[in-house]
This record gives structure tokens, sequence and C-alpha cells, in this order.
């Protein structure tokens, strides 16, 4: 399972199926794959150094239907890089200081077939300077207090760094949930669960991206909530159909997402028992109702069962929905839930 961030209205995941096919969802693209046409160019296309050897080249996803499996980084005429269909941003490395490149993306599908190059973007590396390989002085002193619920307020002594610490990082378990400015030495954290133990730790990052190691850790607990409503983070009115075009079938799923302090931006789903994929909006996440489809296969017949559930702001996840069934080619040609 891969987690990756896109653009305000894409999703991405990778699914791993008995077909062997991965797929995101764009009901504006025709069933490409199916008629045997190459996929299309990929859209979105940026790229910016990210320092004097290396730079960050990110692309929007290309359709569901046309089967995207992987995806080709060209710098000029020159492959460079191939990620799976499920990743949509990549570092291109060892480039020469103070140089300017020529970047294209090319989606590949499951059978082989290669589409056009995206638009070309450009991008030039700085000159090269001193390198900075010192990671700043892990931050110390870290402490807190529940503020309610749904909070925590924490505070820690600065770390130094050999020109300058210009963040910190607030991570929950291994999860990064929020960030502050260099110049801060204190922040409140919410979008967290009532009656729930949590364990914090800062640590400090400089203009160079070198990261400190973590501080030590305090824990914390929430207060206690106001009623079932607070403990119920599982998403509601989970439905699962199919539906079959170009001669094949795809899941299609809806859900509400969870009432929590904070907005839901990542699901996990799961077929029969197993994670099959992540799902992250970059932005504009769905608060009133949410939806995903992905091809299933070619196979009349075939039942699976499946679930959700959503990683909370906090950095936890949250109770699984309730688990549907669904059959390809069901009676009314759709499937249906269980």
């Amino acid at each position: 399972m891969r987690r990756v961030v896109l653009g305000s209205a894409v999703l991405a995941g990778v699914l791993a199926l008995g077909c062997g096919c991965a797929s995101t969802t764009d009901d504006t693209t025709a069933g490409a794959a199916a008629e045997g046409a190459a996929p299309g160019a990929p859209t979105g296309v940026t790229a910016a150094a990210g320092s004097a050897t290396s730079v960050h080249v990110m692309w929007n996803a290309v359709g569901a239907r046309a089967g995207v499996t992987a995806y080709e980084v060209y710098r000029g005429t020159a492959k460079v890089r191939e990620v799976p269909g499920s990743v949509h941003m990549v570092d291109v490395v060892r480039l020469a200081p103070g140089t300017a490149y020529a970047f294209t993306v090319r989606a590949r599908d499951g059978e082989g077939r290669l589409g056009p190059p995206s638009r070309e973007v450009r991008a030039s590396t700085p000159a090269a300077t001193a390198a900075d390989r010192s990671a700043p002085t892990r931050p110390s002193g870290v402490a807190g207090r529940a503020v309610g619920a749904t909070a925590v307020q924490l505070s820690w002594s600065a770390a130094t760094d050999d020109r300058a610490v210009v963040s910190y990082d607030v991570y929950q378990g291994g999860t990064r949930i929020h960030s502050v400015g260099g110049n801060q030495t204190a922040t409140v954290v919410t979008g967290l669960r009532p009656g729930t133990r949590y364990a914090f730790t800062v640590r400090a990052r400089d203009a160079a991206d070198n990261l400190s190691a973590a501080g030590p850790a305090v824990r914390l607990t929430t207060g206690p909530g106001t009623g079932a409503a607070d403990r119920d983070t599982a998403p509601a009115g989970f439905r699962a159909t199919s539906h079959r075009a170009d001669g094949a079938y795809y899941l299609d799923l809806a859900w509400v997402p969870p009432r929590v302090d904070g907005v839901v931006t990542e699901y996990e789903i799961r077929l029969d028992g197993r994670t099959a994929t992540s799902l992250v909006w970059g932005g504009n996440a769905p608060r009133d109702e949410a939806s995903y489809s992905f091809y299933l296969g070619k196979e009349t017949g075939w039942t699976v069962r499946v679930r959700l559930r959503a990683r909370l702001p906090d950095g936890t996840w949250g109770a699984l929905s309730a688990e549907r069934t669904v059959t390809t080619g069901g009676a009314d040609g759709a499937g249906g839930t269980g």
C-alpha cells in the first residue's frame, strides 16, 4: 500500500487485486484501455528544483479507465525514472548544479501501451553552495497538557542549528500531524479523540531539509467526550455496488466521512480482509459524502467483501465501516450490497 498526496480534486491509490490492475477514478475519461487505445498524456505536470542536484516532478493521474500501471519520467529524450501507477511525483536526482532541464511524463497501461508525452516543463538547478549536512539538535524539555477532549498544548525548548531552524514538526507515533515555524516553541494540536492516550514528539528542521532526532516523548490523555458520537469514528452510510462498462466490472463505493474535529483526507480500503488501496485527497476533501470507483476485472460472479476506515486528523486510524458484499454480474447486472 502506498500513500500518495495529489491535487485538490484528485484521488490516488494502489490496488492489489488478483486481476493485477491498478486505477484511480475519473468519470470524464473514456474506456480507452478496453478499446485498445494507449493512455492519454498526463496533465498538470510541474517541475521545481529541490536542491543544486535534484528536481521534483509532479503530475495528475490519468483517468481510471485508461488502466495505467506505471509512469515514465523523461529528461529530454532519456527515461530517468519509472514509478507505479499509484505514484504521481518523483525526485530526479544526480543532476548538475546551475543547469536547465526539460522533463516530460508518459503513462503506460497493463498491456504495455505507452501514451504520448505530457507537455514539456522546465526547471533550473541553482548553483552549488557549501553543503549543509548538519541537522539541528533535538528539541528538549517537551511538555504538554490536555485542553479539553480534543486538543493538547505542547511546548519545548528551542533546538539549535549551525545556520537556522526553519520549522518544528510534531509527530503522533510515526505520523507527522502538525508543523510550526522555527521561531515558535509552543503550539496547540487539535482534532484529537476524546479519552485517548497519545505520545507526541517534536523534531526540528533546517533549510537544507535536515531533520533532527526526535525530542523526548510526552504522553497525554485527552479529556472525556460528551457522548457516543465522540467515539464513532467509522465512516457512516457505507454503500458498495458494481457496474459493468466496456466489458469489465467496476466497484463503486460511497460513504459519509466520520464527524471529527478536522478534515479527513485519507482512507484505507480493505477487500476480503486485506488492505487493497489507500486514498488521499490533497485538498478540498469531501465532508458530506465521499465516493470512489475502481476496476475489478472482467470475471462475472466474482464476490468480494469490502470495508474502509479513515485516518483521523490526530494520526490514528478510526473504526472500520460496516462490511458490504458485492458480486459482479448480479441479477440486476450491477451487483449488490450485503
